[in-house]
């Protein structure tokens, strides 16, 4: 299922690039984390792994629409993460 593996890859780069802006934030304003930005990174790990159970669950019913839900879950989210880097 090729299509899981690329569902998977998707949700690790686009977290991994909102956690890698959040340290390039870090790195241009104040050179040092803060709460601010260690709590958007907590979220986006808890993001991650709530998508990534949601994608290795097995008893689902219609999985084309399962990972589609996914799929609009994950671009909702990294919305709601970068609105939240913008606002530092």
């Amino acid at each position: 299922m090729a299509n899981i593996k690329n569902l998977k890859k998707d949700i690790n780069y686009v977290l991994g690039d909102i956690i890698e802006a959040v340290y390039l934030w870090e790195m241009a304003t104040a050179g040092n984390p803060t709460e601010k930005s260690n709590a958007l990174i907590e979220e986006a790990i808890e993001t991650f792994d709530k998508l990534i159970v949601k994608v290795n669950e097995k008893n689902v019913a219609d999985k084309k629409a399962h990972f589609k839900k996914i799929n609009k879950e994950l671009e909702e989210s990294a919305n709601q993460l970068v609105a939240k880097i913008n606002v530092l």
